[in-house]
């Protein structure tokens, strides 16, 4: 006798960000997969100001909610800390994991606690006087630069997808880039750059998949190349030992570990020359487009979309629901 239950599945996706439209695509994969694995599934697109979707009295009966909105709002714990107040059952972590994930500078200082290896990084906040230095750099922005050398990275400290992010070897050029990310997307980070190979893993229920490698065509793993480009490279075949890639794996386990994640993630790393695996970031809520890295790693493991989706319900299903950001 069968012990499938058909379940009322509320997806979330669109939302606010820069990353709409990725999170309106990956909305609907994981709405069809859903469907496909027998649910009853309705996609609603919501943001601060417009948050009926999740009245039961309004939009109707589910049984639990699927976020898939990246970024703001979504991914940086305010939609989990509102299902939360509202004791709504959801998949993926809590608000204060989802918001210690989504701020990079918090996020590399628990990496660093855990003892694991991140590119070294100074925080450049808006707020501040230090903003200063990228109108007319004083003694102490050249000083940053100069421990961190160049080439850096700058990237907003609470975006994903890569958004906003410049790697550069040329000092003027790195001031040019802290100017623009604080005036569009307020506090950034300015990061040593790692040179080596970029790999990804993705976590399904506190598993590892497969490890990927990701080698775009152009200088570095950003937007272009994550979505609209088809010249990415996605390597699974890899030149690296059952202990290399089962150590990269460890990784990516202690880094989600280490920001209290749950039910699904995927951790970011490069491996420099030398085999030393720095971690980069965690994305609480990967995408799951026909690009996405996530679903691609899923299915090397011989688990498609129909199962990788509903296994993640079923995780969530299981947890008790309190409210406040105490859900376990």
């Amino acid at each position: 006798m069968s012990s499938f239950r058909k379940l009322d599945i509320l997806v979330l996706c669109g939302g606010p960000g820069c990353e709409r439209q990725v999170s309106l695509a990956s909305g609907g994969c994981v709405a069809v997969a859903l469907r496909q694995a027998g649910h009853r599934v309705t996609e609603a697109d919501i943001n601060p100001d417009e948050l009926s979707a999740l009245d039961e009295k309004k939009s109707g009966h589910f049984d639990i909610v699927f976020p898939m909105i990246h970024g703001t709002f979504g991914e940086d714990g305010q939609l989990q800390e509102i299902m939360e107040q509202r004791a709504v059952r959801f998949v993926g972590s809590n608000s204060g994991s989802s918001r210690l994930a989504m701020d990079k500078f918090q996020s590399k200082k628990a990496f660093e606690k855990a003892g694991l290896l991140t590119p070294k990084a100074e925080l450049i906040e808006r707020s501040k006087p230090q903003v200063d230095y990228c109108g007319d750099p004083d003694v102490r922005f050249e000083t940053v630069l100069d421990e961190l050398s160049l080439p850096c990275v700058v990237k907003p400290n609470e975006q994903g997808s890569s958004v906003g992010i410049v790697i550069t070897a040329q000092r003027e050029q790195a001031i040019e880039a802290v100017r623009d990310a604080l005036a569009e997307y307020g506090n950034c980070l300015v990061e040593k750059f790692i040179a080596g190979r970029e790999f990804t893993v993705g976590i399904v229920g506190g598993e590892t998949l497969p490890v990927l490698e990701v080698r775009p065509a152009e200088q570095f793993y950003d937007y272009r190349a994550k979505y609209p480009a088809d010249d990415t490279k996605y390597i699974f075949d890899l030149d690296l030992s059952e202990e290399e890639l089962g150590n990269i794996q460890e990784i990516a386990r202690r880094a989600f570990l280490a920001l209290g994640c749950r039910d699904l993630a995927r951790v970011d790393m490069i491996r420099d020359a030398a085999g030393s695996v720095y971690v980069l970031e965690v994305n609480t809520l990967p995408g799951f487009t026909d690009h996405s890295l996530v679903p691609k790693a899923a299915a090397r493991a011989g688990m498609n979309m129909e199962k990788l989706c509903d296994q993640i319900v079923q995780m969530a299903l299981k947890r008790p629901i309190c409210r406040n950001s105490c859900e376990l």
